[in-house]
């Protein structure tokens, strides 16, 4: 990185410039604040007599300003709102940034908007259409919360580009976020007090920071270390190494004890290992209740027995809910103020499954709500030796509208979000939960949004892979990629129905190199090709579970990607930049799914280095290469392991000559 001269100034008639040394990517770069009629600044960046308009920022304020000096920035005065920008530096990670903040007393709406450019874009939230890069999607002017509608169970507020610039807005923003509507070919940031943002706040803020650095790698790992964290350990081995066998797409609903149990021996008879038997929706009495159904199940210790006689682990399906037509259990809750409630005092909250009732949200930023709630859910698992949890729902759109919740206001509604995801993983390395906020610190298993059992980008088979780098981008790499076909029971799309066996058979093999298998569909509804097929990749997923886990490892001790776009081991590589359809599993497997219906071939990239297909010796390519028409028949999942470096081999021979060597000269009785 060059070093360079930026003036970050502030014009207008008669005002005086600030000036401040910063280093960027290239020399003589100057950044300009420049007044605009129609209100706020265009943020120019210029550099070699070349003018780049990067963004505008305070569209939404026309007003008369001051300006002044303060320590490392500038202060903006227009009116009761105050714009703070300062510069910043890394020198270590040669990065340097810009902090931006607005803020005012006011009730009024900011809106900052940054050009994408020709650039290329990442991370941002989960969505249906999971569009990679993100320019090329779209984003309505909304509110930037966790939230059931668009998949949005995971929005964090981080975006990264192509050219290693990257922005973060900070989690006590109300924030709204647009991609191209407001402003074509922008990325709009808002800030207001509006739904679901509570009416309690005392001040409206838009505060965020932009990080330039070499490349899109070291930007990213910037955000990581900065922003983002890393997770803290890892989840449980076996979930990685065989598969999660759920009853839900198979039964739904319709679960008996008669059917777990049979589910378990069709498992054993096709020749099927099991991390575990998942139990999902229906078991309870009611939504709530915690109390297993004796009609479905009239022994469960009987039934978790058989199963763990079997080999088997036990999971259950859980969700923070409880509808008010179960009692005593809603009852009990909202007479001691542990459901959520709305600023009008009501519990009304939504979820899919109400049955008529009017269900309430366990409120887990209310300490003694999370320990009564839990205090429950263990006793179900004590009780009958149940193993783990998969943790349903937990997007802030599912409490009463608007919530009230403990807590710093500044982080609703946000709050609920944290507080139950940190409840959940109270209950060890095997559960799994589905929604999440600043929760990358977490050592659990972060399951996708449901996909439809579909072939296209609208929430079909390739969204498996785009939100799977979504994910790994926002700092959440222990990715569950959920059911293997998809849910199947979407029927209010259009092209949605249970999964054909093409589609069910390039599902299992776009899964095999992702942290989590989970069959809920099963082979063995289709033929026995379909098993074949099915087990040889299994089989494959369990044999390469050790790199799995070596890949989560890494992200424990560096924030790496497990499963990571091709530009992390090539990020200067633009041919990598726009590549949706192919993944990493770690640095050394390059993996490449069919995701068109009847296509028996595709193109492949491989940037630099020695790739072997298969891991096989004999088949050697030679990258960067673009492979045109690779044969791929429905038996086959194109995949390629990077060729050892034969100095790394050739230390490592020399290093186990020298042990032995040592072990001779201090035993002489092992000489040979």
């Amino acid at each position: 990185m060059a070093a360079l001269r930026i003036v970050l100034g502030v014009l207008t008639l008669g005002a005086r410039v600030f000036t401040a040394d910063l280093s960027l990517r290239a020399d003589d770069v100057e950044i300009t604040l420049e007044p605009q009629i129609t209100g706020g600044f265009l943020v120019v960046l210029t550099q070699d007599e070349e003018r780049v308009v990067y963004g505008h920022i305070g569209r939404t304020l026309y007003s008369a300003f001051t300006t002044e000096n303060v320590e490392g920035g500038v202060l903006v005065q227009m009116g009761n709102v105050e714009l703070t920008i300062h510069t910043v530096a890394d020198e270590r990670a040669k990065a340097r940034g810009i902090k931006i903040r607005w803020n005012t007393e006011d009730t009024l709406r900011f809106e900052d908007c940054f050009d994408f450019g020709s650039k290329h874009w990442y991370g941002g939230k989960m969505q249906i259409n999971q569009i990679y890069p993100l320019e090329a999607g779209q984003q309505n002017y909304s509110a930037y919360i966790s939230q059931e509608y668009d998949n949005g169970a995971i929005v964090e507020r981080y975006w990264l580009n192509s050219a290693g610039e990257y922005i973060y807005v900070h989690p006590q923003v109300p924030l709204f976020v647009d991609y191209h509507q407001i402003y074509p070919n922008h990325i709009c940031f808002g800030a207001q007090i509006a739904d679901p943002y509570s009416t309690k706040r005392n001040h409206t803020e838009l505060t965020y920071d932009i990080w330039f650095l070499p490349n899109v790698k070291e930007a990213h790992k910037h955000a990581v270390a900065n922003y983002l964290g890393k997770p803290s350990g890892v989840p449980d081995f076996r979930m990685v190494e065989h598969p999660i066998w759920s009853t839900w797409a198979q039964y739904s609903q319709d679960i008996t004890q008669e059917k777990v149990m049979d589910f378990a021996q069709q498992i054993l008879a096709n020749g099927f290992n099991n991390s575990q038997m998942e139990i999902d929706d229906l078991w309870e009495t009611c939504y709530g209740s915690l109390e297993v159904d004796p009609v479905k199940f009239p022994n469960m210790t009987n039934l978790v027995k058989n199963l763990k006689d079997l080999g088997f682990r036990v999971t259950i399906w859980i969700h923070p809910f409880i509808n008010s037509n179960c009692n005593p259990w809603y009852s009990e809750a909202l007479d001691n103020g542990y459901l959520v409630l709305d600023e009008d005092g009501t519990a009304k909250a939504n979820w899919w499954n109400t049955n008529g009732s009017e269900p309430g949200l366990v409120d887990f930023t209310n300490p003694a709500a999370a320990e009564w709630w839990y205090t429950r859910v263990r006793n179900l698992l004590d009780t009958y030796d149940i193993d783990s949890i998969k943790f349903d729902a937990g997007e802030s759109s599912f409490s009463p509208q608007i919530p009230v919740q403990h807590g710093d206001i500044n982080l609703h509604p946000h709050n609920i979000v944290d507080a139950y995801v940190r409840t959940c993983a109270r209950f060890g390395d095997m559960i799994e939960v589905r929604s999440a906020f600043r929760t990358q610190d977490l050592p659990i298993f972060v399951r996708m949004v449901d996909r439809d059992s579909i072939w296209g980008m609208n929430n079909g088979l390739p969204t498996i892979v785009t939100a799977t780098l979504q994910m790994n981008l926002n700092g959440y790499p222990f990715v569950l990629p959920d059911m293997i076909g998809g849910n199947g029971y979407n029927l209010n799309h259009a092209q949605a129905d249970i999964p054909t066996k093409e589609l069910f058979i390039r599902w299992v093999q776009a899964n095999t190199f992702l942290p989590v298998m989970q069959y809920s569909y099963v082979p063995w509804n289709f033929d026995n090709e379909t098993l074949d097929i099915s087990r040889k990749y299994t089989e494959l997923h369990a044999a390469h579970a050790h790199d799995v886990y070596e890949a989560m490892q890494a992200a424990v001790e560096t924030g790496a990607p497990v499963n990571a776009p091709l530009w992390w081991i090539d990020p200067d590589n633009e041919q990598t930049y726009t590549i949706w359809d192919q993944y990493l599993l770690g640095e050394n497997i390059i993996v490449a799914p069919i995701f068109s219906e009847g296509a028996t071939s595709r193109d492949i990239y491989l940037p630099s280095g020695r790739w072997l297909e298969e891991g096989d010796p004999g088949k050697v390519f030679e990258g960067p290469i673009w492979i045109r028409n690779f044969p791929a028949p429905i038996d086959v999942l194109p995949y390629f392991v990077r060729e050892a470096e034969e100095s790394n081999d050739s230390s490592i021979l020399l290093a186990s000559v020298f042990l032995i060597l040592a072990a001779i000269i201090a035993n002489p009785i092992l000489s040979f």
